[in-house]
């Protein structure tokens, strides 16, 4: 039984030892272009994930991350399928991207019904991406219900830019 438990023993310590690159090193520096033409740059965050430049561009409209919706809806209005087809083609090019989708309410209802119907928020801006082409295992969708308000004032003003789906790629969450 010995001559069976040292052996393992000592190949178990010697592949403890072994090194291997860091391949999640955190990388800074100036933006860099890759070989597709997208230019990327350092995003805070676990490993210093990279995001191109146009996520972060205030002149691009995959800049804004906000679908916003009206009191106890979760359908997509209008004025926002550019925004998700945008998000949603930029995914379709760059299958290596994921997201969070995360559903927002104001504070009025029970905090049941608003966790409920900022999953279903969440869920609506998921599904109208995978409908676009984006694969399912690319985008998650999660409520937060009232839990992070953007606004906190007791008005309709603030109630509406709390009723949103945010959306956050890897390295923002």
């Amino acid at each position: 039984m010995k001559k069976l438990i040292v052996p393992a023993l000592l190949a178990l310590l010697l592949g403890a030892c072994s090194s291997t690159p860091d391949t999640g090193a955190e990388q800074t520096g100036a933006p860099v272009e890759g070989r597709d033409g997208v230019k990327t740059v350092t995003a805070g965050g676990v490993g210093g994930s990279q995001l191109p430049a146009i996520l972060t561009d205030p002149k691009s409209i995959l800049s804004k991350r906000s679908v916003y919706f009206d009191y106890d809806r979760f359908d997509i209005k209008p004025e926002y399928k550019d925004l998700v087809a945008a998000h949603a083609k930029f995914l379709v090019d760059n299958r290596q991207f994921k997201i969070l989708i995360q559903g927002h309410t104001d504070e009025r209802g029970s905090r049941e019904y608003n966790l409920a119907l900022g999953q279903k928020r969440a869920d609506a801006v998921k599904k109208s991406m995978v409908l676009l082409g984006v694969r399912e295992d690319q985008v998650e969708s999660v409520s937060l219900g009232e839990e992070k308000p953007s606004c906190v004032d007791q008005s309709e003003t603030c109630w509406s830019k709390n009723r949103r789906g945010d959306i956050l790629y890897a390295g923002e969450f």
